[in-house]
């Protein structure tokens, strides 16, 4: 299975951004807002420049207090972890696992198409997982 057919099961396709010059507490408002764990950080919406989550502001306030009044771009991730509408999805949910990702971005041709979170792919899997058993439970029943 690919990412794309994890993306198209989706229920909402839209892609929360914020500019990296944003305040904190604008990042804030907007994850509380689309009750998200992270945000691609991208100044037109369709390039990625980084992404910003729910961690980061944790962490960075453990060591600043001052957090809040920081802009995105003091606290994003620059060296984003992203993925193609074709990479598989338990080659993803591996990646995922090592590395302590809980989103990836799905770039296609230089351009910012989704967002992947673990959530998904733990639905994802367990979709497939259900329709595994009753596939098998249908079978043994036949006979």
């Amino acid at each position: 299975m690919r990412i794309g057919d994890v993306l198209n099961a989706k229920t909402r396709h839209e892609v929360i951004t914020i500019s990296p010059e944003a305040g904190v507490r604008e990042l804030v408002a907007k994850l509380a807002e689309h009750n998200v764990g992270a945000l691609i950080v991208s100044t037109d919406g369709a390039t990625l420049e980084g992404i910003v989550s729910e961690r980061d502001v944790v962490r960075h306030l453990h060591t600043d207090g001052t957090v809040i009044d920081n802009t995105v771009a003091r606290i994003m991730t620059a060296a984003v972890e992203t993925c193609d509408q074709d990479t598989n999805v338990d080659e993803l949910m591996k990646t995922m696992t090592e590395r302590r990702i809980r989103h990836v971005p799905v770039v296609h041709d230089g351009r910012l198409v989704g967002i992947i979170s673990i959530g998904d792919v733990v639905k994802h899997r367990i979709d497939q997982l259900e329709f595994e058993r009753d596939q098998l439970d249908s079978y043994v029943h036949q006979i």
